[in-house]
């Protein structure tokens, strides 16, 4: 099996020692969008042994510019994001063990998703999570790599517990809505996630071999611009989660219902933690709608309003930021 990463162990910085510890790791993507996509296709491809992949989401065709392991194909069978990066990487490398999950991490599973994981990485596109990645990142010492992209730029930082500043000595809180811009009202170009993707891996494959360096910097690209800047980065002295205070894992900050950032869509959580059958769901509500389904999620539109519901009894309400009424329309159609 060494012959399939023969060019990449008789790199000096990998060799043979370097690629067993690869093929002993463990990571988990969370996350499987633009940076996701290609943070699992290049750490499978580099025989990382254990590859996790975390994401909520469905696939849709403005993703495929960038989301470079879906197709057409998978958005006509409706196939979560998760599912449909398990099944394209699986014949990609089949000595690797990878796993897809569709889930929105929140506090009350992410305990349960990182058990065991060498290093945790981020494909997301909100803050709140990855506060929450940070407090579960420090609360059991496993080291994590930061990534976002919008537009033509991007930035990362690698967070190694008690050797680095941690996220929130960098970002102390959310900003306000409005104030970031998203992909949907910023854009995105493809050679952005891509770039910033490409250090992530590098990071983590140092860290998984033992060779991370404690940096504490902060990495900027533009790729239209062509600029790499790297911003020192330091330790905060109110920091909560450096002094213990994992607030966001603690669900302090957490609630069942949330606005996604720029994409008109309010998530709705099951907070009862059981699964839901969908196609008893479906049996439901085909008197009062037309519902499609398949074995990871059904679909329907009501009052001009499309919902989403996944395995585990999540729902996304589609042509509306109005939380109140996502959670009405969540009490009406999907709690029985």
């Amino acid at each position: 099996m060494m012959d399939r990463y023969s060019r990449q162990v008789i790199f000096p910085g990998i060799g043979e020692e370097g690629q067993r510890r690869l093929s002993n790791s463990s990571v988990v993507i969370i996350g499987c969008g633009g940076l996701g996509t290609m943070l699992s296709s290049s750490l499978v491809r580099a025989g990382v042994g254990r590859v996790k992949i975390v994401d909520r989401d469905f696939i849709e065709y403005h993703n495929l510019h960038r989301q470079t392991l879906f197709s057409e194909e998978d958005i006509k069978n409706e196939l979560p994001k998760a599912i449909a990066a398990e099944r394209y990487l699986r014949k990609v490398n089949s000595s690797v063990e990878i796993e897809g999950i569709v889930a929105d991490v929140n506090p009350a599973n992410i305990e349960k998703l990182v058990s065991g994981a060498d290093l945790i990485v981020d494909g997301m596109d909100n803050y709140e999570t990855r506060f929450l990645i940070n407090d579960i990142s420090l609360k059991h010492e496993i080291p994590w790599i930061y990534g976002a992209v919008i537009a033509s730029s991007g930035m990362t930082m690698s967070i190694i517990p008690g050797k680095t500043p941690c996220f929130r000595c960098l970002s102390p809180r959310a900003p306000d809505s409005g104030v970031v811009g998203t992909c949907d009202t910023a854009g995105i170009i493809g050679p952005a996630p891509s770039v910033i993707a490409s250090l992530q891996v590098v990071a983590a494959m140092k860290m998984l071999m033992g060779k991370a360096e404690s940096t504490q910097h902060l990495t900027i690209v533009d790729v239209w611009e062509g600029t790499l800047r790297r911003l020192k980065t330091g330790y905060r002295k109110d920091c909560p989660a450096c002094q213990g205070q994992y607030e966001y894992l603690e669900g302090k900050s957490g609630s069942e219902i949330m606005l996604l950032r720029g994409q008109n869509v309010v998530q709705v959580l099951n907070t009862r933690g059981v699964e839901i059958s969908l196609p008893d769901l479906a049996a439901r509500l085909e008197p009062v709608a037309r519902v499609t389904v398949n074995d990871f999620m059904l679909r329907f539109t009501v009052d001009d309003k499309e919902m989403i519901v996944f395995l585990d009894g999540r729902a996304l309400v589609r042509n509306t930021t109005d939380e109140s009424l996502a959670r009405a329309l969540y009490a009406k159609y999907i709690v029985a």
